[in-house]
């Protein structure tokens, strides 16, 4: 098979097959242990394997009889490959002008490399462990605490790490570029005077300056003040609970899962920090402003089976809704594709490049001005019950996003919408924005780019000239924190922690006020009634503006 193929060529095939036999038995155990040693054997006998590694003293294992990969450094333990793009000198497979052989690069897999560092340069550490699925701790519940207030459930101010690692696109720029172009909710001041105050990390030590460049796998934590928008302070009620499953009747404007602006003020976490109920798997998803039968699983096993049932369209769902005018009294079938807009907005449309998807609608009442409507979607695709009956004339009455009049004058019916998705998404915002009330897109001021309005977040005022002050203050404050856990043993120590975790002076949050909405104004009239499977069946109560006698204001 070889005839006619280069010799330095075949030489870097052979070395490449037994490097991965290698890994592969590192991976899965003694019982392929024969399998890599003969196939090393082989590699070495075409004289591949034993010229490539020799010039380093090592010929595939050492003295013990284990794997070679075994003794490398933990950067390479830890299943690393070179990128293809990132060589050593002298080329792909080519020798170096020191004379030595070097390797050519494994295939890029998608895994990120890891390098030491040569004399001088900066070392990055292995990528930590992470956890398998979604989990919180005490420690994450005990992050801040509620308070409620003009019927709105509210989050005290609290002190939070963003972290992630280092994207591919940000290898090799700057601190400072990456901030201006890919984080312009703020200043470039403000992640100067963050740099001054402490607040960014870089593999855990302090950011000095700004202008450092990012490696593969660098660990970045910002720590920020965080304040989440108000929810409804209606409660939470369970409608079942047994070993297998927790059931809810989810109010209205409260999120599932953190997601955007919203970690406390979530299902998740309310259920975890008022009824000790942890570690739950969510079944399906409400939108925030949807509310009635939300159902988690209380073990892996339990979820992976009822999402069994749902791919095999076991799961019956039916939500109710009020619309606008008079919906037709004979059952209709809408299947219109739905095509996603805005992933960030949260904004779809009815469009034949759209998913394929179908719900049935049935007419219940009709008060002369808006009529109650049964919904069963037989698909599950976002947003599909507001977008259908958007497209069919009859959107939910107080629905923010798909009955506003920046769908033109029609508000997008039978799909018929005046405009470029650019100029809707921009109209929208600037609607909400009108009205103080951006919260209902979950976006928040400093969401606002060019692309979607001519307007900068209200940080951008932070001026150059105050970030000593602002930074010392901060520092100040962070030192407070941090010996305040330590000496609560009297009411003025704790007044005086809590004043200092609820106001930051970095915080551009800190500097606006905001008026909260009423809670009338966080209920949107959809609501999931009715969950049924092959061995179950929850139904929620239906609420007031369901009934056959309410009036709209």
């Amino acid at each position: 098979m070889w005839r006619g193929v280069p010799g330095c060529l075949r030489d870097i095939v052979q070395w490449q097959v037994a490097l991965w036999s290698h890994s592969f038995v590192r991976t899965w155990g003694s019982c392929g242990k024969a399998m890599t040693e003969a196939l090393s054997a082989q590699a070495e006998a075409a004289g591949g394997l034993k010229a490539l590694v020799q010039p380093n003293g090592d010929a595939g294992s050492n003295t013990s009889g284990e794997p070679l990969l075994e003794r490398l450094e933990p950067a390479a333990v830890g299943k690393q490959v070179p990128e293809s793009g990132d060589q050593a000198q002298g080329g792909k497979g080519q020798l170096p002008s020191n004379g030595e052989q070097t390797p050519a690069p494994v295939a890029d897999s998608g895994k990120r490399k890891k390098r030491r560092g040569a004399t001088g340069e900066r070392v990055v550490p292995p990528p930590k462990k992470r956890r398998t699925g979604v989990s919180f701790s005490d420690e994450h519940f005990a992050e801040t605490t509620y308070y409620f207030e003009g019927g709105l459930r509210k989050v005290r101010p609290y002190y939070f790490d963003f972290q992630t690692y280092c994207k591919g696109r940000w290898v090799g720029r700057s601190l400072l570029h990456v901030f201006s172009t890919e984080f312009r909710s703020q200043p470039l001041s403000y992640y100067e005077a963050a740099v001054r105050a402490g607040r960014l990390h870089l593999n855990e030590e302090p950011v000095q300056d700004l202008s450092i460049v990012l490696k593969d796998n660098d660990f970045l934590r910002n720590t920020v003040h965080r304040h989440e928008p108000p929810v409804t302070a209606e409660p939470i009620r369970l409608l079942a609970e047994n070993n297998d499953v927790v059931v809810i009747d989810k109010p209205s404007s409260i999120p599932v899962h953190p997601c955007g602006r919203f970690r406390h003020n979530t299902v998740i976490f309310i259920l975890g920090k008022e009824h000790q109920l942890k570690e739950l798997h969510p079944l399906h998803r409400l939108d925030r402003l949807t509310s009635g039968v939300l159902m988690f699983a209380k073990t892996a096993a339990v979820s992976e089976k009822i999402h069994e049932q749902v791919r095999d369209r076991q799961l019956e769902k039916e939500y109710v809704c009020r619309v606008a005018g008079e919906f037709p009294d004979k059952e209709v079938i809408c299947k219109e594709p739905i095509l996603v807009v805005s992933y960030k907005v949260g904004v779809c449309r009815v469009d034949p490049r759209g998913k394929p998807c179908e719900t049935v609608f049935q007419r219940l009442s009709y008060n002369g001005r808006s009529s109650v409507v049964q919904c069963r979607p037989l698909t599950g695709r976002t947003h599909q019950i507001r977008v259908h009956l958007q497209f069919l004339g009859h959107p939910i009455l107080n629905d923010p996003i798909y009955n506003s009049t920046a769908w033109g004058p029609s508000r997008g019916q039978g799909g018929h919408i005046p405009k470029t998705d650019e100029e809707l998404l921009r109209d929208l915002v600037a609607e909400h924005q009108a009205k103080e009330s951006l919260s209902m897109l979950d976006l928040c001021e400093s969401d606002l780019t060019p692309g979607l309005i001519d307007s900068t977040a209200p940080s951008s005022e932070l001026a150059k000239d105050s970030l000593e002050g602002l930074a010392t203050a901060a520092q100040k404050i962070d030192g407070i924190a941090e010996a305040a856990p330590q000496h609560l043993d009297t009411p003025e120590n704790a007044a005086k922690a809590d004043v200092t975790q609820e106001t930051d002076p970095l915080c551009a949050e800190c500097r606006v006020l905001r008026q909260d909405p009423l809670p009338q104004d966080l209920v949107m009239f959809l609501h999931a009634l009715r969950y049924k499977g092959p061995d179950f069946e929850y139904v929620s109560p239906i609420p007031a503006w369901a009934r056959d006698d309410w009036q709209e204001d």
